[in-house]
C-alpha cells in the first residue's frame, strides 16, 4: 500500500512539474494562466492515476503468473469512497493453483495433494493445502494437521463434495498439467 501512495505522490510531482514549465512559457508569451488549474491537475492525475492502479491490478498480477498456475476465481468490491465501483466493481483477489506443486499419491489415482493460492491487494499471498479426490469429485483442506496418510486416506479432515465443473476441481485433476 505504501508503495501506492508513494507511486501516487510521485505522479502528483510530475504532474506539477509538467504544468509548471507549461505555465511558464504561457506567462512569458503574455498569457494569462488560471490559478486553479494547477492544483486540479495535480489532483486530477493523482485520482487517475490511483483509479487506473486498482483497475488493472488485477490483470497486471496475473498475467505476471507462470503459465503453470491456473487462476480459478477473483472477488470483487465496491466502497463508498469509491461510488464508481457500484457501477464497475474492483477486483482485489483472486484464487489460483500451481501445477508444479500438485502431487498425486502413489497409491489412489485420482488423489492429489496441492496447495491454492490466495491473493489478496495489499495482503501477503497465503497458500492453503488442499486434497483433491477427482474419481469422486471432492476437496479437503489439509489445515490442523489433517493430511493424506501413507494408504491414501483423509484424516483429520472432511471431504466437501464439489461440482464437477468446478474450476478449482477441473484445475487439480487435468491430468495434461505438468506436475
Amino acid at each position: 500500500m505504501w508503495i501506492d501512495i508513494l507511486a501516487m505522490a510521485a505522479v502528483g510531482i510530475l504532474a506539477a512539474c509538467t504544468l509548471f514549465i507549461i505555465k511558464r512559457s504561457v506567462t512569458r508569451r503574455g498569457r494569462s494562466f488560471p490559478r486553479w488549474i494547477l492544483p486540479a491537475a495535480i489532483g486530477a492525475g493523482m485520482i487517475g492515476y490511483s483509479v487506473w492502479n486498482e483497475y488493472t491490478w488485477y490483470d497486471r498480477v496475473t498475467s505476471s503468473l507462470p503459465s503453470t498456475v491456473a487462476v480459478m476465481g477473483h472477488g470483487e468490491r465496491s466502497a463508498p469512497w469509491a461510488p464508481w465501483t457500484y457501477i464497475w466493481p474492483v477486483t482485489v483477489r483472486f484464487i489460483a493453483m500451481d501445477a508444479r506443486q500438485r502431487l498425486e499419491s502413489e497409491v489412489r489415482t485420482g488423489l492429489y495433494v496441492t496447495e491454492l493460492l490466495l491473493v489478496e491487494r495489499w495482503q501477503p499471498t497465503r497458500r492453503v493445502p488442499v486434497a483433491f479426490d477427482c474419481q469422486n469429485g471432492r476437496r479437503a483442506d489439509l489445515l490442523g494437521g489433517a493430511r493424506i496418510d501413507a494408504q491414501g486416506l483423509l484424516v483429520g479432515a472432511q471431504w466437501q463434495s464439489m461440482d464437477v465443473d468446478s474450476p478449482m476441481l477441473r484445475a487439480a485433476c487435468n491430468t495434461t498439467q505438468s506436475s
